[in-house]
């Protein structure tokens, strides 16, 4: 079975939609819990979704924003409690 370029580009273009949705949810989700793993991964995937022309670019964007808040909420937290992390 051949692939065709246009069959190529629609697949890449699905998946970096899909990537800026994902960063998008784990940015939000990071807000409440593991922000120290979410954050990251929500900024990874917002950059790469951007990289590859996301139709999304809001949600990409979003993820990215969102991503740098649970990096912020981090440090936040670790300077109210004076320690490498944070609990509830």
């Amino acid at each position: 079975m051949q692939l065709t370029a246009h069959a190529t580009q629609q697949t890449g273009a699905r998946d970096a939609d899909g990537m800026a949705v994902a960063s998008f949810i784990l940015g939000l989700v990071g807000l409440l819990v593991l922000n120290v793993f979410l954050g990251p991964i929500a900024i990874v995937l917002a950059s790469v979704a951007l990289w590859r022309g996301t139709a999304r670019r809001g949600r990409a964007y979003l993820g990215l924003g969102l991503g740098v808040a649970d990096l912020l909420v981090l440090v936040a937290f670790m300077q109210l409690d004076n320690t490498p992390s944070w609990s509830f």
